[in-house]
């Protein structure tokens, strides 16, 4: 039978919520271990980014209804402009730091208008004290580079463009 007591527990997910809007995380996972038998696996998301952007974009359509022709020609432009949607897009395969160097004061990885090729490592990301090695997922040129050294990254997250 669990000596813990139900009270901790709300207040161990409280404590956690307050650590992922803290650190402005968007994601914390933790499993706390009572006993032999007995733990408990909390995961705790937030997902305010998304319902953000959608609360953004909805007025902006409302707000023009006697202007459809201006709405209508700035809404395709804009949906193009949205890295993550991009076929070249490289994503985060994590939450993490994105470093577009291997060390503090070398010269970065790639820059925008370099020539890549399928895997070559085009940054890293440091996540729980391990540097991760982010390859280029095909050949092509960076047209863009989304993040600044140093940046913090969520998983999905664009971080460069390789066309």
């Amino acid at each position: 039978m669990s000596k813990h007591s139900p009270d901790a527990d709300v207040a161990f997910i409280q404590a956690l919520a307050e650590l992922l809007n803290k650190n402005e995380l968007t994601e914390l996972s933790v499993k706390r271990e009572y006993g032999e038998d007995d733990s408990l696996d909390v995961r705790v998301v937030k997902q305010a980014n998304i319902v953000t952007t959608t609360v953004a974009a909805a007025p902006v359509a409302m707000a023009a209804p006697a202007a459809a022709p201006a709405a209508a020609a700035t809404a395709p432009a804009a949906a193009p402009e949205d890295p993550a949607q991009h076929p070249g897009a490289v994503t985060s395969p994590m939450v993490g730091t994105a470093y577009l160097a291997a060390e503090p004061g070398a010269a970065p990885f790639v820059a925008v208008g370099s020539t890549v090729t399928e895997g070559q490592t085009v940054l890293i990301i440091e996540a729980m004290k391990t540097m991760n090695h982010i390859p280029a997922p095909k050949a092509g040129t960076v047209k863009r580079i989304l993040v600044a050294d140093g940046t913090p990254v969520e998983f999905g997250a664009p971080l460069m463009i390789v066309e």
